[in-house]
């Protein structure tokens, strides 16, 4: 499979290269890319927060490319997908990263976006054991992947989670690093460096997760300047805090220790931990400083770990961003000075959107609630044996996708009656907008349809479950808190922000997706994406 990757890659450059040259003409210049992505980063907290706002966010909004009505297209509005799909330029039918893990049916298990059995984890502290992480699952090649490959760009990707820098990187890079699952220390992978590097080693060294372990999260808003409210329904904080302001890192823990690391990644000082990081590996990597276009992606996780517990709505959310905004301010102001003012172009978006929590929207009247996997999977269960014969017809429902036994889903697709009587049932369950067959979805991409389509733009064959579901609006698969991964409004639109060399400033209402940015940004660097389906933001661009 990573021979047949590898083949597959190189024929993409085979086929762009005819291309740049001319493209590159235009980007002599162009010292530095950058991806920033804010995990969980509404449409609407740009319109709602930009008066908090003077740093890196209102510099962006205020000088640069405002795509206000941008949206992804499909179904699978999570993590992974989404960085896969800010990366490429593609859906997830085509890139192939379909959910953050899916059902592996030849292995009869459950996989990580990012797993691979043929990588071993490299750390920045006390050693890791078990598998590490790669792009392999990706299908195609990455923006970075073609400026490295046909440019000889350098590549430092970092997040707190390892899918986001993996994935906003792709199958290369000097720096590919993220935060352990133990958060107690940070690490890359044998598929991106054989050993430690010094210059990480060197930031990691001096600048201690738990240094911030006597900090308190408290507003810096002014007092009744915000609508949101401090203590909403249905917030699930973690250990430690309650559901109002203050919020402090050490809490209950006698010393650092992993319900303070918890607290701390949900916190401003990870994201103000994460851009100082970025900024000293673009000095200590030399970015920018050399002939070509250097890429710098960075993936803030921390909004999306606070938007989980606190909800959209939520005074946390809020101040998150108000903070992000000074630590963006912040790492704006070292690339003038380290790159140079009009010598590099930031494309910034989010990986999805997040639905309000369910209680909270309920209490208003709407429609909202709560799916159960396990539910879901007795249905099937109860409808497939009095319909089609006795037999386990389930291997695991995994979020919107069903995944069949071996050999049950054919029985039961045998009788269109039976098949038929399922699917009813589980569109009569309160929260399920719609269901899919795979096979129906094979050829939807370009239905009129629209939710249709969009469950088609997630699906690939053989990764994507054997049914697909929809759920209706206000309506998530988790237990507590909220989430995305959804076709509705509320997940599928983001911001789309272009900024610095070459960009046109204004706000543009035209249609967009977080799959441009990539086509966008490699018109300006002068390399081809021939697998991208996103379109570059021509109405964004200076004349060369």
């Amino acid at each position: 499979m990573r021979k047949l990757l590898v083949a597959v890659i190189g024929l993409c450059l085979l086929r762009g290269s005819a291309n740049q040259s001319s493209a590159a003409a235009q980007s002599t210049s162009l010292k530095l890319a950058v991806l920033i992505v804010v995990d969980q980063m509404r449409a609407d907290f740009v319109d709602r927060f930009q008066a908090d706002w003077s740093g890196g966010l209102k510099r962006m909004v205020r000088d640069g490319a405002w795509f206000s009505r941008a949206a992804y297209p499909y179904l699978a509005t999570v993590t992974c997908s989404g960085h896969a799909t800010v990366a490429t330029g593609a859906n997830p039918r085509t890139h192939g990263i379909i959910h953050n893990a899916w059902w592996d049916r030849d292995r009869a298990k459950q996989v990580a976006c990012t797993e691979d059995d043929q990588t071993t984890p490299v750390s920045y502290g006390a050693p890791i054991a078990g598998t590490g992480d790669s792009a392999r699952r990706l299908l195609v090649p990455t923006l970075a992947d073609q400026m490295r490959m046909s440019q000889g760009a350098r590549v430092v990707s970092l997040s707190l989670k390892a899918r986001s820098a993996i994935m906003l990187a792709g199958h290369g890079g000097e720096a590919v690093t993220w935060l352990s699952d133990s958060l107690d220390r940070w690490e890359t992978a044998s598929a991106f460096a054989p050993a430690v590097l010094p210059q990480i080693q060197t930031f990691v060294a001096a600048h201690a997760i738990d240094a911030d372990f006597g900090a308190v999260w408290t507003p810096s808003l002014a007092s009744g300047r915000s609508r949101e409210i401090d203590d909403a329904a249905g917030e699930t904080p973690p250990t430690g805090w309650t559901r109002t302001f203050p919020h402090p890192l050490r809490a209950n823990s006698p010393e650092p220790d992993a319900a303070y690391r918890v607290r701390w990644e949900r916190s401003p000082f990870a994201d103000a931990y994460l851009g100082a990081f970025a900024a000293e590996l673009v000095r200590s990597f030399g970015l920018g400083r050399h002939a070509g276009t250097d890429v710098l992606a960075v993936s803030f996780s921390s909004p999306d770990l606070v938007g989980h517990g606190f909800g959209p709505r939520s005074l946390e959310v809020r101040e998150m961003f108000a903070q992000l905004d000074r630590t963006l301010g912040t790492l704006l102001d070292r690339l003038d000075a380290l790159v140079g003012r009009g010598n590099y172009v930031i494309g910034l978006t989010a990986d999805h959107g997040v639905t309000p929590i369910p209680a909270q929207l309920q209490s208003e009247g709407l429609d909202a609630g709560r799916l159960d996997a396990a539910a879901i999977s007795a249905l099937i269960e109860d409808q497939g044996n009095t319909l089609a014969g006795a037999g386990k017809y389930v291997a695991r429902v995994n979020t919107n996708d069903v995944y069949f036994a071996p050999g049950m889903y054919a029985r039961l697709t045998q009788s269109p009656a039976a098949t038929a009587a399922v699917i009813k049932a589980l569109t009569a369950t309160p929260g399920i907008g719609r269901v899919f067959r795979g096979e129906d979805l094979m050829a939807g991409a370009s239905s009129s349809d629209l939710p249709l389509r969009a469950a088609a733009l997630s699906y690939l064959a053989g990764r994507s479950g054997d049914l697909v579901i929809a759920p209706k609006p206000g309506w998530m698969f988790t237990a507590v808190g909220t989430t995305h991964g959804s076709a509705n409004a509320d997940d599928q639109r983001v911001p789309v922000l272009l900024f610095g060399r070459g960009i046109r400033k204004g706000e543009y209402r035209q249609p967009a997706s977080p799959a441009d940015i990539a086509p966008t940004l490699a018109a300006l660097t002068g390399v081809a994406l021939p697998q991208a389906e996103g379109r570059v933001l021509s109405e964004a661009l200076l004349a060369p």
